[in-house]
């Protein structure tokens, strides 16, 4: 079982990863605005289906790497610490591009909705790197290995589809505040791109979960 700090901390790394901005957000809130909120929330079905397929995926190829070969913990450790590190300055750069500037969208059909919710969500390479380089580090090496990886990743889906489904209901709302609110815009980018740093710091550094 997962300790209450580790499932704290990974909740709150789950959370930082939700709300900065990438493909799956910019879908989303693109789809919600231009088709609807009941489209945005079909949407957000194939997401979370992408999930589970990550998850699944990850838990038994993650169990049988790390106990197979121990050094790769460290592998995937800078890998992760390399890819936070990068959406940091993705977030800081000039020029950052924020979720909430609409893409015109055509409408589609549920079924439609559906699969290209998921098929963005599974070519999010976002989310790839949290199940595959940033969620083992959360996982206790001495323990059942396979069990806690899908703890780790229910936490993920549940805080993802959460918020995921903030963003699709207040989409509308949001975008008409920040578009006269630049401000608001950069402090976000700033606030994301300084936590981002921080967990890429802390990860890099980080030799004791063996």
């Amino acid at each position: 079982m997962l300790s209450l700090a580790t499932i704290l901390t990974f909740t709150a790394v789950a959370v930082g990863m939700v709300l900065t901005p990438g493909p799956n957000m910019a879908y989303l809130v693109s789809r919600s605005i231009c088709q609807g909120r009941l489209a945005g929330l079909i949407s957000l079905g194939g997401v979370v289906t992408g999930f589970l397929v990550y998850m699944l995926l990850t838990a038994f190829g993650i169990t049988a790497l790390l106990l197979a070969v121990p050094v790769a913990y460290d592998v995937l450790r800078l890998a992760g610490a390399a890819y936070l590190a990068w959406m940091a300055w993705q977030a800081l750069k000039p020029g950052g591009r924020s979720p909430f500037e609409v893409r015109e969208l055509k409408p589609d059909s549920p079924r439609r909705l559906f699969g290209m919710g998921l098929f963005t969500s599974l070519l999010n390479p976002k989310i790839a790197a949290l199940y595959l380089s940033l969620l083992p580090q959360f996982v206790d090496h001495g323990g059942n290995v396979l069990g806690q990886t899908l703890q780790l990743g229910l936490i993920q889906i549940a805080t993802s589809a959460f918020f995921n489904a903030l963003f699709v209901v207040m989409a509308g709302t949001i975008s008409a505040f920040l578009a006269g609110r630049p401000l608001w815009t950069t402090v976000q980018r700033w606030l994301m791109g300084t936590v981002l740093m921080g967990l890429a710091a802390r990860m890099a550094l980080d030799t004791a979960r063996r």
